[in-house]
Protein backbone atom coordinates (compact mmCIF):
# COMPACT_ATOMS: atom_id res chain seq x y z
CA UNK A 1 0.00 0.00 0.00
CA UNK A 2 2.66 2.60 0.62
CA UNK A 3 6.15 2.44 -0.88
CA UNK A 4 8.97 0.82 1.09
CA UNK A 5 12.29 3.20 2.13
CA UNK A 6 15.34 2.05 3.49
CA UNK A 7 16.56 3.56 6.75
CA UNK A 8 19.41 5.05 4.65
CA UNK A 9 16.50 6.66 2.36
CA UNK A 10 14.60 8.09 5.14
CA UNK A 11 17.73 9.43 6.88
CA UNK A 12 18.80 10.95 3.39
CA UNK A 13 15.35 12.89 3.19
CA UNK A 14 15.65 13.82 6.65
CA UNK A 15 19.39 15.10 6.16
CA UNK A 16 17.99 16.93 3.24
CA UNK A 17 15.01 18.62 4.78
CA UNK A 18 16.38 19.90 7.94
CA UNK A 19 19.05 22.62 6.32
CA UNK A 20 16.55 23.82 4.13
CA UNK A 21 14.02 24.77 7.02
CA UNK A 22 16.38 26.46 8.97
CA UNK A 23 18.08 28.32 5.85
CA UNK A 24 14.55 29.80 5.23
CA UNK A 25 13.78 30.36 8.98
CA UNK A 26 17.01 32.46 9.58
CA UNK A 27 16.81 34.06 6.44
CA UNK A 28 12.80 35.28 7.35
CA UNK A 29 14.77 36.29 11.08
CA UNK A 30 17.44 37.86 8.96
CA UNK A 31 14.62 39.83 7.08
CA UNK A 32 12.75 40.80 9.79
CA UNK A 33 15.71 42.18 12.03
CA UNK A 34 16.41 44.74 8.68
CA UNK A 35 13.05 46.01 8.37
CA UNK A 36 13.16 46.63 12.09
CA UNK A 37 16.49 48.72 11.28
CA UNK A 38 14.81 50.53 8.45
CA UNK A 39 11.63 51.33 10.87
CA UNK A 40 13.90 52.34 13.89
CA UNK A 41 15.46 54.80 11.74
CA UNK A 42 12.74 56.43 9.97
CA UNK A 43 11.04 56.81 13.55
CA UNK A 44 14.14 58.74 14.45
CA UNK A 45 13.75 61.30 11.93
CA UNK A 46 11.33 64.25 12.30
CA UNK A 47 11.28 67.94 11.83
CA UNK A 48 14.47 68.61 14.06
CA UNK A 49 16.33 65.91 13.36
CA UNK A 50 17.56 65.07 9.57
CA UNK A 51 19.20 61.30 8.86
CA UNK A 52 23.29 62.90 8.62
CA UNK A 53 22.18 63.21 12.44
CA UNK A 54 21.71 59.59 13.71
CA UNK A 55 23.83 57.56 15.02
CA UNK A 56 24.52 54.13 14.45
CA UNK A 57 24.02 53.46 18.33
CA UNK A 58 20.42 55.49 18.03
CA UNK A 59 19.46 53.06 15.42
CA UNK A 60 20.19 50.08 17.12
CA UNK A 61 19.02 51.53 20.50
CA UNK A 62 15.54 52.20 18.72
CA UNK A 63 15.88 48.71 16.92
CA UNK A 64 16.03 46.98 20.19
CA UNK A 65 19.57 45.23 18.61
CA UNK A 66 22.57 45.04 19.87
CA UNK A 67 25.64 47.80 17.89
CA UNK A 68 27.22 44.90 16.34
CA UNK A 69 24.03 43.33 14.61
CA UNK A 70 24.22 46.30 12.45
CA UNK A 71 26.44 44.95 10.32
CA UNK A 72 25.02 41.43 9.66
CA UNK A 73 22.97 44.00 7.59
CA UNK A 74 23.65 46.93 6.13
CA UNK A 75 28.05 48.08 5.73
CA UNK A 76 27.44 51.50 7.55
CA UNK A 77 25.30 54.25 8.02
CA UNK A 78 25.67 55.41 4.34
CA UNK A 79 23.98 52.05 2.62
CA UNK A 80 21.36 52.61 5.32
CA UNK A 81 20.63 56.54 4.19
CA UNK A 82 20.40 55.02 0.99
CA UNK A 83 18.32 52.36 1.61
CA UNK A 84 15.72 54.95 3.16
CA UNK A 85 15.72 56.84 0.26
CA UNK A 86 15.31 53.69 -2.32
CA UNK A 87 12.10 52.93 0.07
CA UNK A 88 10.65 56.53 0.61
CA UNK A 89 10.85 56.45 -3.18
CA UNK A 90 9.12 53.52 -3.28
CA UNK A 91 6.79 54.09 -0.79
CA UNK A 92 5.50 57.43 -2.68
CA UNK A 93 5.66 55.78 -6.20
CA UNK A 94 3.16 52.70 -5.09
CA UNK A 95 0.70 55.40 -3.57
CA UNK A 96 0.56 57.13 -6.50
CA UNK A 97 0.26 54.41 -8.81
CA UNK A 98 -2.81 53.62 -6.76
CA UNK A 99 -4.02 57.16 -7.34
CA UNK A 100 -4.18 56.27 -10.88
CA UNK A 101 -5.86 53.26 -10.26
CA UNK A 102 -8.68 55.04 -8.25
CA UNK A 103 -8.77 58.04 -10.82
CA UNK A 104 -10.92 55.41 -12.93
CA UNK A 105 -13.43 54.95 -10.07
CA UNK A 106 -13.09 59.16 -9.11
CA UNK A 107 -12.50 60.48 -12.66
CA UNK A 108 -10.66 63.60 -12.07
CA UNK A 109 -6.98 62.64 -12.49
CA UNK A 110 -5.43 65.80 -10.71
CA UNK A 111 -7.24 65.92 -7.68
CA UNK A 112 -7.12 62.26 -6.93
CA UNK A 113 -3.45 62.60 -7.47
CA UNK A 114 -2.91 65.71 -5.08
CA UNK A 115 -5.11 63.91 -2.58
CA UNK A 116 -3.48 60.82 -2.37
CA UNK A 117 0.11 62.81 -1.84
CA UNK A 118 -1.21 65.22 0.46
CA UNK A 119 -2.28 61.30 2.74
CA UNK A 120 1.12 60.53 2.03
CA UNK A 121 2.15 63.46 3.94
CA UNK A 122 -0.07 63.41 6.34
CA UNK A 123 1.22 59.50 6.93
CA UNK A 124 4.44 59.52 6.51
CA UNK A 125 5.84 62.76 7.17
CA UNK A 126 9.43 61.62 8.19
CA UNK A 127 9.55 59.12 4.66
CA UNK A 128 8.93 62.47 2.91
CA UNK A 129 11.24 64.42 4.97
CA UNK A 130 14.02 62.47 4.30
CA UNK A 131 13.62 62.32 0.51
CA UNK A 132 13.56 66.00 0.70
CA UNK A 133 16.13 67.03 2.89
CA UNK A 134 18.89 64.58 0.77
CA UNK A 135 17.79 66.15 -2.04
CA UNK A 136 19.84 69.01 -1.54
CA UNK A 137 22.24 67.43 1.51
CA UNK A 138 25.60 67.79 1.88
CA UNK A 139 26.24 63.59 0.64
CA UNK A 140 26.82 63.23 -3.45
CA UNK A 141 25.83 60.30 -3.09
CA UNK A 142 22.34 60.79 -0.87
CA UNK A 143 21.33 63.41 -3.85
CA UNK A 144 21.87 61.75 -6.37
CA UNK A 145 19.47 58.88 -5.39
CA UNK A 146 16.65 61.17 -4.48
CA UNK A 147 17.37 62.59 -7.75
CA UNK A 148 16.54 59.13 -9.18
CA UNK A 149 13.54 58.29 -7.03
CA UNK A 150 12.23 61.89 -8.60
CA UNK A 151 13.34 60.82 -11.65
CA UNK A 152 11.34 57.63 -11.81
CA UNK A 153 8.24 59.99 -11.56
CA UNK A 154 8.97 61.49 -13.83
CA UNK A 155 8.97 58.81 -16.15
CA UNK A 156 6.12 57.25 -14.61
CA UNK A 157 4.30 60.54 -15.11
CA UNK A 158 5.61 60.90 -19.46
CA UNK A 159 3.93 57.31 -19.85
CA UNK A 160 0.92 57.91 -17.95
CA UNK A 161 0.14 61.47 -20.21
CA UNK A 162 1.81 59.97 -23.42
CA UNK A 163 -0.80 56.76 -23.06
CA UNK A 164 -3.86 59.15 -22.12
CA UNK A 165 -3.18 61.92 -24.04
CA UNK A 166 -1.19 60.71 -27.34
CA UNK A 167 1.36 63.46 -26.74
CA UNK A 168 4.58 63.46 -28.12
CA UNK A 169 7.16 62.28 -25.52
CA UNK A 170 9.36 65.10 -25.28
CA UNK A 171 6.10 67.45 -24.70
CA UNK A 172 4.92 64.93 -21.96
CA UNK A 173 8.41 65.13 -20.44
CA UNK A 174 8.27 68.91 -20.22
CA UNK A 175 5.18 68.99 -18.54
CA UNK A 176 5.51 65.89 -15.91
CA UNK A 177 8.44 67.54 -14.94
CA UNK A 178 7.10 70.08 -13.60
CA UNK A 179 4.13 69.02 -12.23
CA UNK A 180 6.65 66.81 -10.38
CA UNK A 181 8.67 69.99 -9.34
CA UNK A 182 5.37 71.68 -8.00
CA UNK A 183 3.93 68.71 -5.77
CA UNK A 184 7.38 68.31 -4.08
CA UNK A 185 7.49 71.72 -3.52
CA UNK A 186 4.07 71.98 -2.08
CA UNK A 187 4.82 68.86 -0.04
CA UNK A 188 7.37 70.89 1.29
CA UNK A 189 5.46 73.43 2.26
CA UNK A 190 2.81 71.22 3.71
CA UNK A 191 4.96 69.20 6.37
CA UNK A 192 4.53 71.99 8.86
CA UNK A 193 0.68 72.82 8.00
CA UNK A 194 -1.88 71.91 9.99
CA UNK A 195 -5.48 70.18 8.68
CA UNK A 196 -7.25 73.73 7.64
CA UNK A 197 -4.18 75.07 5.73
CA UNK A 198 -2.93 71.62 4.49
CA UNK A 199 -6.43 71.43 2.52
CA UNK A 200 -6.02 75.22 1.33
CA UNK A 201 -2.79 74.19 -0.17
CA UNK A 202 -4.15 70.97 -1.38
CA UNK A 203 -6.89 73.28 -3.62
CA UNK A 204 -4.45 75.70 -4.68
CA UNK A 205 -1.88 72.81 -6.08
CA UNK A 206 -4.67 71.74 -7.68
CA UNK A 207 -5.36 75.21 -9.56
CA UNK A 208 -1.72 75.39 -10.31
CA UNK A 209 -1.27 71.49 -11.66
CA UNK A 210 -4.89 72.55 -13.91
CA UNK A 211 -3.37 75.47 -15.39
CA UNK A 212 -0.23 73.72 -16.14
CA UNK A 213 -2.54 71.24 -17.76
CA UNK A 214 -4.35 73.58 -19.39
CA UNK A 215 -1.31 75.69 -21.05
CA UNK A 216 -0.12 72.03 -22.04
CA UNK A 217 -2.91 71.40 -24.44
CA UNK A 218 -2.66 75.22 -25.55
CA UNK A 219 0.56 74.91 -26.49
CA UNK A 220 0.26 72.15 -28.53
CA UNK A 221 -2.81 73.20 -30.21
CA UNK A 222 -1.09 76.46 -31.18
CA UNK A 223 1.48 74.05 -32.68
CA UNK A 224 -0.46 72.12 -34.89
CA UNK A 225 -1.56 75.43 -36.51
Amino acid sequence: MYPEFEADDLNAVSEVKRPVSTKGVRAQQKERTRRTIIDAAFCLLCAERGFTSLSLREVTREAGIAPTSFYRHFKDMDELGLTLVDEGGLILRQLMRQARQRIVVEGSVIRTSVETFMEFIEGSPNVFRLLLRERSGTSPAFRAAVAREIQHFVAELTEYLIATTGVAREEASVQAEASVTLVFSSGAEALDLDSPHREELSRRLIFQLRMLSKGAYWYRKENEK
